[in-house]
């Protein structure tokens, strides 16, 4: 069983930065895939961007160039660096682990961009 906490969400104009924090109960070196996923109100829950084991990384079209992702296995924490943020960006921020083959979610941390 893997528990994900996240932090870092907030209230931001447009232009600015955030940064998530996600820290697992446990060791992240053996986690296959970490992401953070998104749902705005009456969205469907979607990638934003993902990173393997092996440091490959993933990103929405729509967050590409702007968003960065990063794993520190001795902190078992994985970070998503946003910036650029623009009022669509709005939305519940859940973290992943992908340890095959089970899933493990976040409670979800709040992201508002204000025009």
């Amino acid at each position: 069983q893997v528990q994900l906490v996240e932090s870092g969400g907030g209230l931001v104009q447009a232009g600015g930065s955030l940064r998530l924090s996600c820290t697992t109960s446990g060791s992240i070196i053996s986690i296959a895939v970490m992401g953070w996923y998104r749902q705005a109100p009456g969205k469907q829950r979607e990638l934003v961007a993902a990173v393997t084991s092996g440091g490959k990384t993933n990103f929405a079209a729509s967050v590409q160039g702007r968003f960065t992702i990063s794993r520190d296995n001795a902190k078992n924490t994985v970070y998503l660096q946003m910036n650029s943020l623009k009022p669509e960006d709005t939305a519940v921020y859940y973290c992943n682990a992908f340890q095959p083959p089970r899933d493990y979610w976040g409670q979800g941390t709040q992201v508002t961009v204000s025009s």
